[in-house]
């Protein structure tokens, strides 16, 4: 992870609205202040899960208009195609994709196999590397505000997320805004039935976390909401269970 920004070097909102003030908008508040701000500079980055989901619900009500950007792995499941497709058609909106670079793509698979992520967890990093994390880079950079469904109760690495913080990437600021970061698996799902949100089917198959076909797979009730991710690395930290996507560069 880089090292923290110098105080001098963290840049102000356009309209000059504190950190503090956004860590305490409700999300509809977030939503409709980052969109009046930032136009379509601002957007909601999402894998489609539960807590995307309520926050694309969220967004219409308070934001219409507000882009709904996605990371396609090109390893998603059937499940999570078809839901995309349900949601653009529940919402009335097109969702932007952004895919791996084919010739980083087929140099991995070229060099590694197509199933390297079993190998090593650095190979299984690589792959998330050239799969999301730049695929997601190129979908910043077209952003200036970021919404993410991270929320605090997913796992301890998360159990400190921000509202509202200043992340750099690639060599600039970018506004990380999770308004759902305080709520807890129930009341999203609470949120989500009384609004007719539409819920990724993969939840009824006991998936707690979804993302690549192979690397996620259905939890028993005892384990933690990621174990299902890269299940054969679960004899390490499993703070480490993370694609990369939320831990480069720096928070503040």
């Amino acid at each position: 992870m880089g090292t923290l920004l110098k105080e001098a070097a963290i840049p102000g909102t356009l309209d000059g609205t504190p950190l503090e003030v956004l860590e305490e908008m409700s999300p509809e508040e977030q939503f409709s202040w980052a969109l009046r701000v930032y136009g379509d500079r601002a957007g909601i980055i999402t894998s489609f899960q539960d807590t995307g989901c309520a926050m694309i619900d969220l967004m219409r009500q308070a934001a219409p208009g507000m882009r709904v950007l996605t990371i396609d792995t090109l390893r998603l499941a059937e499940e999570s195609y078809r839901h995309i497709k349900h949601v653009e058609a529940r919402y009335g909106i097109t969702v932007e994709r952004f895919q791996p670079n084919p010739e980083r793509l087929a140099r991995m698979v070229t060099q590694h196999g197509e199933f390297l992520f079993f190998d090593s967890k650095p190979k299984q990093e690589h792959c998330c590397s050239v799969r999301k994390v730049e695929p997601n880079e190129r979908a910043l950079a077209s952003l200036d505000v970021w919404f993410t469904g991270l929320r605090r109760d997913q796992s301890a690495f998360r159990a400190t997320t921000k509202r509202a913080q200043w992340v750099e990437r690639s060599g600039r600021h970018i506004l990380k805004l999770a308004p759902l970061a305080a709520w807890s698996a129930e009341e999203v799902r609470t949120y989500m039935a009384a609004n007719n949100v539409p819920l990724h089917p993969l939840y009824a198959q006991g998936y707690t976390s979804i993302g690549c076909v192979i690397c996620t797979t259905p939890t028993r009730p005892q384990e933690a909401t990621r174990a299902g991710r890269w299940r054969w690395f679960n004899h390490l930290d499993q703070d480490s269970k993370e694609c990369g996507i939320h831990i480069s560069g720096s928070g503040i």
